[in-house]
């Protein structure tokens, strides 16, 4: 192995692919400068993203299992909502996992920055500090994990308190008594759900046809049916052509062939149409970094830019914008800075959309199989055959496998129902180590379980399930 004592390397950016990658250099024996804009480590995820969502979020289920709880014999009172406390939890989760972040730095003997980085050249960064002045920096290599930001509509830019983006929607300034949401992607849907479940009437509007673009219709369709009794109305094929500020709210104008009512007020709008690239660097010029397609940097596999003394990862790179993306790669360049032989070529990411019920996919879906022509076979096995999904009254999931009909090669993974996202992990596991559906059917999985629906889905695959009927093919 390389010495890298002597290696000095700065990461602008302390997202989880920054700290990721701070972090590993640290651990490798580098000379590890860290600079992020915030007080620790920690990034849009822990700040503004993942955490403080998935924080709220669990507190949407258990409301809603609290009003389910009426079809078991059980009955509780009307939830009384403390609004400051929620807000005060969720920022309690944040600063936990955030401060913890700052104690790991400081046992690494990571030096963490309080600042704003500017390129001079390719290895000299000028780092503007919140405390005050600014002090230029050499190193060896520096790693770009600036992250990414949301998208805006510059026709339905508005600049009204009313209108919220997923930073400020995550602040829950209020429950409004209407909200409109602008999107029907991941973000929107689980925003969305979590102010419907304190109360608001949401309307979310989505200009395709079907919510979650891209994802596989049959694992869509379980949550929109619940989405359905949830929000008070969900309008795709349609565009917001104009928002309105006026005194009782925001007016929104829709356009669609299916639209009935072409405008109404909303007390709150929330825009969340995807995020854009932090690639707009200042001094980015200065050196041989090139911006490709959507204003991402453009990386080979070992996540170097087209500046050999320059890396970058996570958001900025490219889709699919994701935490542990982000991570994985992070490490993969501080392997290739420490000599490694590595590259950033996985088989399979995880999607996981931590709606109720959450839908988490990886590797090759049914949509795209169909898109490029390729020939599979797909194996579903329903959760309504399923003891432990009857014993929580969830029975609308399903677990399906996407397998290569002449190798029997696991290829990808789909997964709709409750704890998708903790599922999809062992999806992600088989394709990476080239498992064909015989290795998940023989996998003795504990019963009962919501995994044990993973090796069944590979047990339809043969025609041999003991839970289902379905002939083999």
């Amino acid at each position: 192995m390389a010495d890298t004592s002597n290696v000095r390397i700065a990461v602008v950016g302390g997202g989880p692919g920054g700290y990721a990658a701070a972090f590993l250099a640290a651990d490798l024996g580098m000379k590890v400068t860290l600079i992020d804009p915030e007080v620790n480590p920690g990034g849009v995820c822990l700040y503004r993203g993942c955490i403080p969502s998935k924080a709220l979020l669990h507190v949407a289920k258990l409301i809603e299992e609290s009003h389910q709880a009426k079809n078991w014999g059980i009955e509780f009172s009307d939830p009384k909502i403390d609004l400051a406390r929620l807000r005060s939890w969720k920022e309690g989760v944040v600063k936990k996992l955030t401060g913890g972040l700052g104690q790991l730095s400081k046992q690494r003997s990571v030096q963490y920055i309080r600042g704003r980085a500017s390129f001079e050249n390719s290895n000299t960064l000028r780092v503007a500090k919140a405390s005050g002045g600014n002090e230029a920096l050499t190193f060896d290599r520096i790693v770009l994990a600036t992250g990414s930001r949301p998208a805006i509509i510059p026709s339905l830019k508005l600049d009204s308190p009313r209108m919220m983006d997923s930073t400020s929607a995550l602040d829950l300034p209020d429950i409004p008594k209407t909200l409109l949401v602008i999107g029907g992607g991941y973000i929107g849907l689980e925003l969305g759900s979590v102010y419907a479940t304190l109360g608001t009437r949401v309307t979310v509007v989505e200009m395709l046809p079907g919510l979650l673009p891209g994802a596989d219709r049959d694992l869509v369709l379980p949550l929109h049916k619940r989405l359905e009794k949830l929000f008070e109305a969900i309008l795709v094929n349609t565009t917001v052509s104009s928002l309105r500020e006026e005194r009782g709210g925001i007016r929104a104008t829709f356009e669609g062939a299916d639209v009935k009512e072409r405008e109404k007020v909303f007390d709150r709008v929330l825009v969340s149409v995807g995020r854009k690239p932090n690639s707009k660097i200042p001094g980015l010029d200065k050196t041989k970094v090139q911006l490709g397609q959507r204003g991402f940097v453009r990386v080979n596999e070992q996540l170097q830019t087209d500046d050999t003394s320059i890396f970058a990862i996570g958001d900025v790179v490219g889709e699919p914008m994701l935490a542990h993306k982000a991570s994985h790669e992070g490490r993969t360049a501080v392997e290739a800075i420490a000599g490694h032989k590595v590259a950033f070529e996985p088989n399979a990411i995880p999607a996981v959309v931590f709606t109720d019920p959450e839908i988490a996919w990886a590797g090759l879906s049914e949509t795209r199989a169909k898109e490029e022509g390729r020939e599979i076979a797909v194996a579903k096995f329903p959760w309504g055959a399923s003891g432990r999904a009857i014993t929580l009254d969830r029975p609308e999931g399903m677990t399906k496998l996407i397998v290569d009909p002449k190798t029997e090669r696991v290829l990808g993974m789909g997964i709709v129902g409750a704890g998708a996202g903790e599922l999809i992990a062992e999806g992600v596991l088989a394709i990476e180590m080239c498992a064909v559906a015989a290795d998940v059917a023989l996998t003795i999985h504990p019963h009962p379980t919501l995994s044990e629906t993973v090796m069944e889905a590979a047990e339809v695959f043969y025609g041999q399930a003991t839970d289902v009927y379905r002939p083999k093919r």
